[in-house]
Parts: C-alpha cells; sequence; structure tokens
C-alpha cells in the first residue's frame, strides 16, 4: 500500500479487484533501468493481448491505474471484435525521447519471455515497431512487428481505417446518412492514427479542425493539409463541430471537459476515453452520441490477431470494416432501450464471456 497526494491509502489489491483483474507483474532491470508493468485482465478468451505503451508518467501510481485501465479495455476490445484472446498491456515509466535504447527493451522482452505466451505485446503511444524488433531478440510473444521483419507493420493505419469506418457508422446514427461530407470533425491528437484519419476524413469531404500537444504533429499534417485548422490544445473541446474525436491520451471526458462540448457524437481512437462511466451517463443525458472508443479503435488489435493465422492485409481489413457494423448495432440498441451506448457494449461483452466460460466448462479428453 502507498499514500497518494491526499494521504488516501492506495492499495493494489482493491485497485486490481475494482477492475477484475488476474495479475499485475512489476519488472525491473537494474542494467538497462528499465521499469515496466505488466497487467492481465481476463484470459477467458485465450492469452493476453495488448500493446506496450511508454510514458514519462507523473508518478508509480499513475503508471499502475492506467495500465489497470488499458489492459480491462483490451478484454473488451478483444470480446466486441470477436478476437479469442485476453486483455493486456505493459506500460513502460520513461521519457520516449530520451530513455529508449536496444537493450531495454531487450529486457522487457526477457520478462514477457518468462510468461511463456500467456501474454503477447507490441506498439502502442510512445513505442514502434522497431522497439519490438529488439525485444524480439529474447521473446518470440511479440505482435505488430515491421513488415520487412514479419508483422503486420504500422497499426496506425489499419486503427485509423476502423476509426473511419466507426464514424461512419456514428454520423448515420447522429445525421441520418453515414456520409462525413460537409461535416467539421475535431480531432484531438494528430499521431499515428490521427494524421491518417485526417486523411480519410478529407478525402470524403469532411472539414478537419486538429490540435496535438506535439508541435512537429501538426507541422507534419499542415504540410500535407494546409486546409487543416489548427487550434490550441485546449481549445479542442469547445470548438464549434459535429463529431469530437479524441485520438490521444483517455480520460479526456471529464467533469472539466464535457460541459464545453457543442458536438452531436464522438467518435475516436483514444482508449478509456471516459474519465468515469458517469460521464457516459452524463453524455446520454446531453444528447451526444458516444462511440464506444474499445470498439471503435480495434483496428490495431484485429491487425496484430490476424499474425496468429499468418498475416494477411486484406483479410484484417475487410474484419476491421466489420467495426462499422458493430458500432451501428450497439448505436442502435441504445437508441431503442435508451441506454448509453458504452453500457450496451459493455453487457455485450460480459455476455460473451460468459457464454465462451460455460463453453470451456465441458470436460474433452486429453
Amino acid at each position: 500500500m502507498s499514500k497518494n497526494e491526499n494521504d488516501q491509502v492506495f492499495s493494489i489489491f482493491e485497485q486490481m479487484e475494482k477492475y477484475g483483474h488476474e495479475q499485475l507483474i512489476f519488472n525491473y532491470d537494474k542494467t538497462t533501468g528499465l521499469k515496466a508493468i505488466i497487467g492481465i485482465h481476463d484470459t477467458t478468451l485465450g492469452p493476453a493481448l495488448g500493446g506496450c505503451r511508454m510514458w514519462n508518467y507523473e508518478s508509480e501510481q499513475d503508471a499502475i491505474i492506467d495500465v489497470l485501465r488499458l489492459s480491462r479495455g483490451m478484454t473488451y476490445k478483444c470480446a466486441i471484435s470477436n478476437v479469442m484472446c485476453g486483455g493486456g498491456k505493459t506500460v513502460i515509466i520513461g521519457d520516449a525521447k530520451k530513455d529508449k535504447s536496444d537493450e531495454l527493451f531487450q529486457a522487457l522482452g526477457t520478462f514477457v519471455e518468462t510468461l511463456k505466451g500467456r501474454f503477447w505485446t507490441g506498439t502502442d503511444v510512445g513505442t514502434t515497431g522497431l522497439d519490438f524488433v529488439s525485444a524480439n531478440k529474447q521473446t518470440k510473444f511479440v505482435n505488430g512487428l515491421p513488415e520487412e521483419f514479419g508483422g503486420s507493420g504500422n497499426s496506425g493505419i489499419i486503427t485509423a481505417f476502423g476509426v473511419y469506418k466507426g464514424m461512419k457508422a456514428t454520423a448515420k446514427a447522429a445525421f441520418g446518412t453515414d456520409s462525413l461530407k460537409d461535416l467539421t470533425v475535431a480531432i484531438q491528437g494528430l499521431g499515428k492514427v490521427g494524421k491518417v484519419l485526417t486523411q480519410h476524413l478529407l478525402g470524403e469531404g469532411a472539414k478537419v479542425i486538429a490540435t496535438d500537444i506535439f508541435e512537429e504533429n501538426i507541422i507534419a499534417v499542415k504540410e500535407a493539409h494546409p486546409e487543416v485548422t489548427i487550434v490550441k490544445p485546449d481549445e479542442i473541446f469547445s470548438v464549434k463541430c459535429d463529431i469530437f474525436s479524441p485520438n490521444a491520451l483517455g480520460a479526456i471526458i471529464n467533469d472539466k471537459t464535457i460541459n464545453q462540448l457543442t458536438c452531436k457524437a464522438i467518435c475516436g481512437a483514444a482508449n478509456n476515453q471516459l474519465a468515469e462511466p458517469r460521464h457516459g451517463d452524463k453524455l446520454h443525458e446531453l444528447g451526444i452520441l458516444f462511440a464506444p472508443d474499445y470498439v471503435v479503435n480495434a483496428g490495431g488489435l484485429i491487425a496484430v490477431a490476424d499474425e496468429f493465422y499468418g498475416f494477411n492485409k486484406e483479410r484484417a481489413f475487410k474484419n476491421a470494416s466489420l467495426i462499422y457494423d458493430t458500432v451501428g448495432c450497439i448505436l442502435e440498441i441504445s437508441k431503442k432501450e435508451n441506454k448509453p451506448p458504452y453500457a450496451v457494449a459493455d453487457l455485450l461483452v460480459d455476455e460473451k464471456l460468459d457464454k465462451v466460460m460455460r463453453l470451456q466448462n465441458k470436460y474433452t479428453v486429453k
């Protein structure tokens, strides 16, 4: 146990119980300085699968909460996408611009190897495919390697495609048509997903307002697409738009931001966009359609899971296109039953996990 800044006791086991986790594994390598936490949430469907985030967390407690939330989200993402894997995640405490090394990711690989396939990992915020080329020197349990190394490559491309499909389904529910032409979309985050999503939206005739905390991302998008309007990071919530698309970090729909929103719908790639479930309830009360993030952003997961069968790009994109149907189904049920979309999606996942667990209870001769 530890105490946070408000002198409240922080219990790791209470947090694991809260999120429903099986394991939380702390890994430290003295030689490289690696500090990594692996969260394994639920392995009902299969081995835990989830990327590795590298972030300069303000505290170890922040890192723990992040890995718990992210790994839980992966369980739900796998289940709603019909991927037979459980939810997992790794976070590395460190500055992705300063602290990376080949040896650091090899050290991570040695720890992943100790789990012997119970957990597979790959890229996420702050990490790249080449980082896992390094990890792959010590473990085979990695996904999303660059194509030249036999992997599915840049997950941002197919993730952005899935968000685009999910946004079209969201637009149909919100505006009566899935065309994005002439709609204004406010994009928060112009990283590997946001910049590709921008291309999809502009290609269909949408108007894009965007922001990012990294100047190099803004410069790259403006050079490629001068028509994109750039605003300051704290202004993106209140800009007049039809759809707000969070594509950076999570918990951005919170007490401070929710009343600033002017949009009719929210659809983006960021994980855990709702700071708390009650914020999803509040959006529903306000009449703002929320496309559940773990449904919309499943494209990258679908791609790396396809590697288990021998990666086929056409098959992966075909499966990612089904995000359109899944989002449409969830929003239809939400409207019919007057329930927040996030609650509908969670219920569908819980029902699936229960059914699969019952199937696994049958005795088979070994």
